[in-house]
Parts: C-alpha cells; structure tokens; sequence
C-alpha cells in the first residue's frame, strides 16, 4: 500500500515562495495497491496534477483510465478539481466516485449543481468520460482487493471518514473533523475508523489560539490530531489540511510543537504532510 499526496491544503489553494515546500493544492491523495485500480481520495485542486500523472499512464498503456474515488464531503475545497480532472476528458474513461448521501438530493445532483453555468463553464454531463457516483453512508464495503470503513464524523455538514484496508496494511482518512469544545472527548465513528491504523491522516488546520475563535467552523488543531491518534492506537500520524494563512516557516513550527506533545511519544511518527511525500507502507 503506497499513498502519495497532491493536496494538503484546507479551505482554499495558496500560492508563492512562502508555501514552495509544503504546497497549495486542496486536499487530494492517491493510494496504489498492487493489482487494484487506482484509489483516490477527495478532489481538491490536487486532483488536476494527479489526473496529469494518470492521464500519461493510461495512454502509456493505449487504455482509458478506471479509477475509483472516496469523496468525504462536498465543500469547495475538496471538490474543485474534479471538472479539471483531465482522464474524463477521455471516452471509456471513468471514474467511480463514493460520497456522503445527502439529506435532499442525490450526490450527482449535488455535484452537478456545482458543476453547471454560471459557477462553471459546462455541465458535468459534458465529461467524454463517465462519472458514477454512489451515495454512501455509514457501511463498509469493498474496492478491488481493498476493505472500506465509512463513518459519518464530526464536521459542518454530512462529512465522512474512511479506513482503508489492504494488502495486511491499515489507514485511516479524517482530513476535516471538529474538535469538541474540550479537545479531549472522541466521537465512537472516529475511534472505530482509526483504531491500531499504521498510518493516520487528520486534520490539524488551527492553531489552538485560532481554535478558540473558530472553534465551531469544523477544524482540529495538531494537539488534538496527537491526542486522537494516541487514544486509537494509530502507529504514525501525518497532520493535513493546512490553513491556507500558515506558510512553510509556520508549519515547521507546528510540527516541532505536536512532537513535543506526551502523547506524541505513544507514536512511532508524527508528520505533517506535503505534495508530492510518498508513504509507502509495504504489505504483510
């Protein structure tokens, strides 16, 4: 299982000198697995680098990209990539996309209210390339030779987490989640979706100072980002999802700070994570 980052940013994409390291691009992750389509998570601006990387491979091959896709929520930020996601602009392309149910509405009409003038200069329908969604709620399922967990999470709106098995290997993807008040109380979905992870991937946007001003708007800080992984047992953490108003100087900084943390020693790693870092977690 190899998981490689195009997007660690939150809300909006950044750029310039002061975010080279780090980078701008929303929240986006590719994960391989030997012998499965490609898996990816969220699509956020990340995405359109990552469907240059995909699009080369498959005409590499002479065969039109399928993939697979875990969508955790519907802000902005994590759905702006996917009309420049350059494989669907491919006929016999596609692209299987599971989302969070939506109270009123599918997630194809969700999306494709998105999608559509004045906000965007086509339909989505326009896509060469066929796009599935499947609504999902709280159930686990199978991709490939990969075992999902789905779980409603604490966030503005219907948000979901995900823990993916495979190949003896865990993960779990928490990109946006809402401390409570206390920073201390875990929700059961979320110690269910993380439990003994090898590698963790959790929103650690807010410092504690602005925490206590933003403390509603559906954000963690690193501190809590350690505190949960500490209690779920995850072996290594990477913080994501970086406030578009922290730099690299910034981010450095806030890592230094989460190592330090007791519950960091429970750990074996505590990183924060970059476009284009490649974690490759072997197999058992």
């Amino acid at each position: 299982m190899n998981v490689t980052f195009y997007g660690v940013r939150g809300s909006c994409p950044c750029s310039g000198d002061r975010y080279r390291r780090y980078g701008g691009n929303t929240s986006c992750l590719l994960l391989q697995i030997e012998g499965d389509e490609p898996l990816i998570l969220d699509l956020g601006t990340g995405l359109r680098a990552l469907g240059d990387v995909l699009l080369k491979e498959a005409r590499a091959v002479g065969t039109p990209l399928h993939a697979t896709a875990l969508l955790t929520h519907l802000h902005f930020d994590h759905i702006l990539g996917l009309p420049f996601f350059g494989p669907l602009q491919d006929p016999g392309a596609r692209l299987t996309l599971h989302g969070p149910a939506q109270a009123n509405g599918s997630l194809k009409d969700a999306l494709s209210a998105a999608v559509q003038p004045p906000t965007f200069p086509i339909d989505m329908d326009e896509f060469r390339g066929e796009l599935i969604t499947i609504d999902t709620r709280d159930e686990d399922f199978s991709i490939g030779s990969a075992k999902v967990m789905a779980r409603a999470i604490p966030h503005s709106g219907i948000t979901l987490g995900y823990r993916i098995e495979a190949e003896g290997r865990s993960m779990a993807y928490l990109p946006d989640h809402q401390a409570p008040l206390d920073r201390r109380s875990i929700s059961d979905a979320v110690l269910e979706l993380c439990h003994d992870v090898d590698l963790f991937v959790h929103d650690g946007q807010y410092t504690e100072d602005e925490f206590s001003t933003k403390a509603e708007w559906g954000h963690s800080t690193a501190a809590f980002a350690v505190h949960v992984a500490a209690e779920s047992n995850a072996k290594r953490l990477v913080l994501t999802h970086h406030d578009p108003s922290h730099d690299d100087r910034d981010l450095d900084r806030f890592l230094t700070q989460a190592r330090r943390l007791a519950e960091a020693k429970s750990l074996d790693d505590v990183s924060s994570a970059h476009e284009s870092q490649s974690i490759d977690l072997g197999r058992v």
